[in-house]
């Protein structure tokens, strides 16, 4: 059954003799003094790990793009004299940019083309109250009400939220033309001018980025596989990677689908691949041994004819299986190659992993509903238009020049679903102190007119270029050339550095104050009620998959005999890819926790072992489903219902408190020797022992 290793006994080996004592000679106490008062000055450690620049691929068409569409639109309006008409059309442009985060073609057209439509409605709102203080106020901060609301739905929602308030802020603090209708139009039409270049290559490159997402989950699972004999952070490293390509890949072809009316025959071809690999997927998981290199390097021939779009590929020649391990990966291989060498996939018994996405309807409906019955979203919603509420009343009553940038700053820090509210201000005020020392130089030194044109082109590209490898070095990118094309609007020059460092610092200030250090749900970390929801998924996953009727496995892929019918053993698949997409998103917000100040990082590192130790418990389970579906005996059901209710009793327990609890709870006599279970007894003991930190859990 394995031996708990936090219920050992401690050593009875005599203890090391203790260390000599420290040098009292002068040189090494100043030494050691200066030491620890360096310590004491560095910055600290969660700073540090935020100013670290993230490994992230450059988009270079993204760079090519962002140049010519911010310094196209203001050589025109140069050109034609119509200085205010290009630099509206480059903030939309600006707007397009950050927006064209998507790989596909297809989602490309949401992703810019929605949030422009929420910008020119920003926009409109905002000119209608230009001028008048309070009434300003109240718009904003109903505008922030909604942009907060919004941004609960999805990725396309949220980024549609900020562009809806950013523009609204724009349009209340800037003197735009006349009349009402021509700043909306002409900063929606720099954002279309951007999805418009983007799509330019479509018709040259139609269907690669989809191919590619499949292929780079087939890579990805040989690089699992071949991990099979590594340490176990090394597995779980890769394993990690899996998910996130799985993730990426049926989001991409599953929202691909919400502007077709029916099944096309690439996309049908491309999901049934997509699919076919969760079983060697699975496979992997047993971890008996580490197959031979032929089944990697098919899986990677897989792989290029996938990318390439080939079809008519024969069977891989493998070495003949000797184990269970190398029966289930050889099995779940071949039916991979059969697939992929089809030319025509039939989609009527096509079951997608994550369950049909219902019609685009359906789901406005249900994201409405979602949107009005949520706490969660009231809550931030609430707390936007506090915030933004409070940065207009001060730009109103203080008699100093009036600013928008105050409630620019406070929309861009105050975005919870991007990342830690405090790292944010931190990271906004260093970002913009660096980019208003670039844009100082270029206000005081470039005049206006043509050489805007060209600082623009040579500035624009490093915001797609540094964007992805953090917040800060983001804004300072963003700041030179947002402060240039608001510059061409009033035309202050370097008049506006020193207000516009001013502004971002009390914007920061209100989100650090108002939006985190007094706002109650600031100082809980989410990590924990997150962790308990996939827990008490996996208890559902351990009925599922042993529960009335047996297990199926792997093999069901290949014609192995499969306990469960199709239908169940879908819904089985399922609910393990649903769970290890929550424990990715549980990954994610564990890393956004540990971002921010003590206590609450302090706190939510505590709850990365048992995220791991949860992984493990699903790893395991679906290993017991492999193994059955290979002639293993399947569990009593009375040992999987205990299992799955002591899964449950976790769950509940870790859900009822911000900190790791202890989860005891004995094993029923319900073990049987040698059962397919054991392994996972075995890590839910861990599991339980890491959620009890000091119990001896048995």
């Amino acid at each position: 059954m394995g031996e708990n290793p936090k219920s050992r006994r401690p050593s009875r080996h005599p203890s090391p003799r203790p260390s000599p004592r420290p040098s009292r000679h002068p040189g090494a106490v100043a030494r050691r003094r200066a030491a620890a008062a360096a310590a004491r000055l560095s910055p600290p450690a969660w700073l540090l790990d935020n100013l670290r620049p993230q490994p992230a691929p450059i988009r270079w068409p993204a760079v090519a793009r962002a140049s010519v569409a911010l310094a196209a639109p203001l050589a025109v309006g140069f050109a034609t004299d119509q200085h205010a008409y290009g630099a509206l059309f480059a903030l939309g442009a600006l707007n397009g940019i950050l927006s064209d985060t998507a790989d596909a073609y297809r989602m490309r057209v949401l992703h810019v083309a929605v949030p422009q439509v929420f910008a020119a409605i920003g926009v409109t709102l905002g000119t209608l109250v230009f001028g008048q203080e309070w009434a300003a106020v109240g718009v904003l901060a109903l505008v922030a009400l909604v942009s907060g609301m919004i941004s609960s739905i999805g990725a396309v929602a949220s980024f549609g939220g900020l562009l809806l308030l950013l523009n609204a802020v724009v349009g209340a603090g800037l003197p735009l033309p006349e009349p009402w209708w021509k700043a909306p139009l002409l900063i929606a039409l720099g954002g279309l001018f951007v999805l418009l270049l983007s799509l330019l290559a479509w018709p040259f490159r139609a269907g690669v980025p989809e191919r590619a997402a499949v292929a780079r989950t087939y890579r990805a699972t040989a690089d699992l596989l071949e991990a099979s004999a590594a340490p176990d952070s090394e597995f779980e490293r890769r394993r990690q990677a899996v998910t996130l390509a799985l993730n990426h890949a049926y989001d991409m072809l599953l929202a691909r689908r919400a502007s077709d009316h029916g099944w096309r025959a690439p996309l049908v071809r491309l999901l049934a691949q997509l699919n076919v690999i969760i079983p060697l997927v699975e496979a992997a998981s047993l971890r008996d041994r580490q197959p031979s290199p032929e089944v990697t390097a098919a899986l990677r021939h897989l792989a290029d004819v996938v990318a390439e779009g080939r079809t008519g590929e024969g069977e891989p020649d493998l070495p003949p299986p000797r184990t269970a391990s190398d029966r289930a990966v050889d099995t779940a291989l071949r039916y991979v190659a059969s697939v992929v060498g089809e030319a025509d996939v039939d989609p009527t018994h096509l079951n997608d992993r994550l369950g049909r996405p219902a019609a685009l309807s359906v789901r406005v409906r249900r994201a409405t509903r979602d949107v009005l019955l949520s706490e969660a979203s009231w809550r931030y919603g609430l707390r936007l238009a506090l915030c933004i509420g409070l940065a207009q009343t001060l730009v109103a009553v203080i008699p100093v020049q009036r600013s928008y940038w105050v409630a620019l700053t406070v929309t861009f820090v105050l975005k919870p679903d991007f990342g830690s509210v405090f790292s944010r201000a931190v990271l906004r005020a260093l970002g913009t102190a660096v980019g208003l020392v670039v844009a100082g130089v270029v206000l005081a030194e470039v005049p206006v007119g043509w050489w805007d044109v060209l600082v623009v082109a040579l500035l624009a590209p490093i915001i797609p270029a540094v964007s992805a490898k953090g917040y800060a070095f983001q804004t300072a990118a963003i700041t030179p050339v947002i402060l240039l094309i608001s510059d061409v609007l009033n035309h202050e020059g370097f008049d506006l550095v020193a207000p516009r460092l001013v502004d971002s610092l009390i914007g920061c200030a209100i989100a650090l104050v108002a939006g985190y250090l007094l706002w109650p749900e600031s100082w809980h970390t989410r990590v924990g009620h997150r962790l308990a929801d996939a827990v008490e998924e996996t208890a559902e996953y351990v009925r599922r998959a042993f529960g009335a009727g047996g297990a199926g496995g792997a093999g069901g892929a290949g014609g192995a005999a499969g306990v469960t019918a199709a239908g169940e053993q879908a819904e089985v698949e399922r609910t393990r890819r649903r769970i290890y997409r929550d424990l990715s998103t549980v990954r994610t917000e564990f890393q956004r926790a540990l971002t921010e100040p003590p206590p609450v990082g302090r706190r939510a590192a505590a709850w990365w072992p048992l995220v791991v130790a949860t992984e493990r418990i699903v790893d395991a389970t679906t290993a017991a489903r492999v193994r059955v579906s290979y002639g293993a005996p399947a569990p009593a059901p009375a040992e999987t219902a205990d299992i799955a209710d002591q899964l449950t009793d976790m769950a509940e327990r870790l859900r009822s408190s911000e900190v790791l609890v202890e989860v005891r709870g004995e094993s029923g006599d319900v073990v049987e020797e040698g059962s397919v279970l054991a392994a996972l007894r075995q890590e839910l003991r861990a599991a339980k022992a890491i959620a009890s930190p000091g119990a001896r859990v048995m």
